[in-house]
């Protein structure tokens, strides 16, 4: 298992040693992406249990993207300070140990802490995973090491909302973190059990201790900025400003710091390679419109449909399936094709996709919700694949947990950065719908005078008749609110294909192992 290979990097695994690890990698990634959605459900049932309002429960999800957005770049560092597999693994049972206190935290403050902890630590299983199974599989079956990455990061999201619905309607909500304490030790012991004697070189570089503290910095007041200014009235509010000031002026002292600094925590130096740049800004906007969509249709349908979380997450499984068994398929022709092909397909099938939401009623049925889904399964299956092939094209492999690392933290915060942007216009789009229903249903308006006679030959009174047409107004002004975002979710789909093909022909399969900085 550990034979080196003729460039000197350990041999590629075979067997069922391969397949084993291959899967235990996996696990870590769907460890650290489910928890990032499977407490949005249950947000209300912890809040409700730990006494506090939902408001004040959003700090659950908040303190975990906070540390993961920090916890991310800082890949780079300790795996060419501590080596991939020590540091993937530790991460794994790091992660593990916060679930576990997350479980059992018993309030609020104690969760926050504890969820903190959980996000801090999770920032290497992404990259780490995604480093180590390229470094595992042939050369020429580069792909196949992707796509098996690229299932784990795209089904679990699906899978959060589904199995976080469950768990909140029929066992305490601390399960959702428990869950995650069997999976982990196995996960850990395997990797390590498997890739010890596959440690990547280390060197002793020195901490960049300013530049991890303006990370900190402009992380932390962007994402609280993110996530408490839709209700604060974004602008309008001082502490917002300063928020957004404090980023703004972080981010610049950051980029600047790290540009110039010899050991810097995030190298930067990487968006010299056109490649990774143009790759990069066409994952991010991706993934950020991806993520939007995920958040808007499951929002909509418990909101003003009246599904439950767990029938919402089921209109959205589909799309996992699809990606499951198209994957092996595509993984296969990938490998000789140009990634820029595989990436111009996954952006069309977004658009359709999208396009098609954007003909979806409030009378629309179950299937109907499934067909659009069905088609966004076939662009996940080789979204991810795609774009980090093309994003990774001419980067050494000693290089690849630095430039996995920067590109795994700029697509969590274009995600988050998507979720306060829809959230807050379709909030914007739904009144200003509301506002051109309620003018036209004027009590002078022959439509609203015969909808008037209609409900209260039912035994309405005028009041209850109004009240009604008004709630059917709000319906209507919320559907035709996520219908402009579907729309412009496609049309942003279909543009960013110009940008992959600014990019150089790459060819998966070109890249050996993966060492370390």
């Amino acid at each position: 298992m550990s034979a080196a290979g003729q460039d000197g990097q350990p041999a590629p695994l075979a067997g069922i040693v391969l397949a084993i690890t291959s899967v235990s990698l996996a696990l870590g990634t769907f460890m650290q992406v489910l928890d990032t959605s499977i407490a949005n459900v249950a947000l209300p049932t912890i809040a409700g249990n730990l006494g506090v309002s939902t408001n004040q429960g959003t700090w659950i999800i908040t303190s975990f993207a906070v540390a993961n957005g920090v916890g991310v770049p800082l890949t780079g560092w300790l795996m060419g300070r501590f080596g991939v597999v020590r540091v993937f693994v530790g991460s794994v049972l790091l992660f593990t140990a916060a679930s576990f206190l997350c479980g059992i935290a018993w309030n609020l403050n104690s969760l926050v802490f504890f969820r903190v902890l959980q996000g801090a630590v999770s920032g290497p299983l992404i990259p780490g995973s995604q480093a180590l199974l390229i470094s595992i599989f042939p050369a020429r079956n580069r792909s196949l090491a992707l796509g098996i990455w690229s299932i784990t990061t795209l089904v679990a999201p699906i899978m959060g909302p589904v199995l976080g619905g469950y768990i909140s309607d029929n066992y305490h909500w601390s399960w959702i973190f428990f869950i995650n304490v069997p999976v982990g030790l196995l996960c850990g012991y395997l990797c390590w059990n498997n890739l010890k004697d596959r440690e990547t070189p280390i060197r002793k570089l020195p901490i960049d201790v300013i530049g991890l503290a303006l990370l900190i910095v402009w992380v932390g007041a962007l994402q609280i900025m993110l996530d408490t200014g839709k209700d604060a009235d974004w602008f309008a509010s001082t502490h917002i400003v300063v928020l957004g000031l404090a980023a703004l002026v972080g981010v610049i002292i950051w980029v600047i710091w790290e540009l110039t600094d010899e050991h810097p925590v995030v190298d930067l130096s990487l968006f010299r390679n056109r490649n990774f740049a143009l790759g990069t800004i066409a994952f991010c906007l991706g993934y950020a419109v991806f993520f939007a969509n995920v958040l808007i249709l499951p929002l909509w349908l418990q909101t003003n449909l009246g599904y439950t979380a767990t029938w919402a997450g089921l209109v959205a499984a589909p799309s996992g399936v699809v990606a499951v068994v198209l994957t092996p398929i595509f993984a296969k022709y990938f490998g000789r094709t140009d990634a820029r092909y595989s990436a111009t397909i996954a952006f069309i099938a977004f658009t359709i996709s999208y396009f098609m939401r954007a003909d979806l009623t409030v009378d629309s049925a179950f299937i109907d919700f499934v067909w659009p889904m069905l088609v966004q399964g076939v662009a996940m299956t080789v979204f991810f694949v795609a774009l980090v092939n093309i994003s990774l094209e001419g980067i050494t492999p000693e290089r690849f947990p630095s430039a996995t690392g920067i590109s795994n933290f700029a697509r969590i915060t274009a995600g988050g950065f998507s979720v306060a942007i829809t959230t807050t216009m379709w909030d914007r789009r739904e009144a200003l719908h509301q506002s051109h229903l309620v003018d036209s249903t004027s009590p002078f308006n022959p439509v609203m005078q015969h909808a008037m006679t209609a409900l209260q030959s039912h035994g309405l009174t005028e009041p209850q008749g109004y009240g009604v047409l008004l709630h059917q107004a709000v319906t209507l002004a919320y559907q035709l609110a996520a219908d402009d975002i579907f729309w412009i979710s496609g049309w942003l789909s279909l543009a960013l294909i110009a940008v992959v093909w600014f990019a150089r022909r790459s060819i998966p399969g070109g890249a050996g192992p993966v060492a370390a900085d």
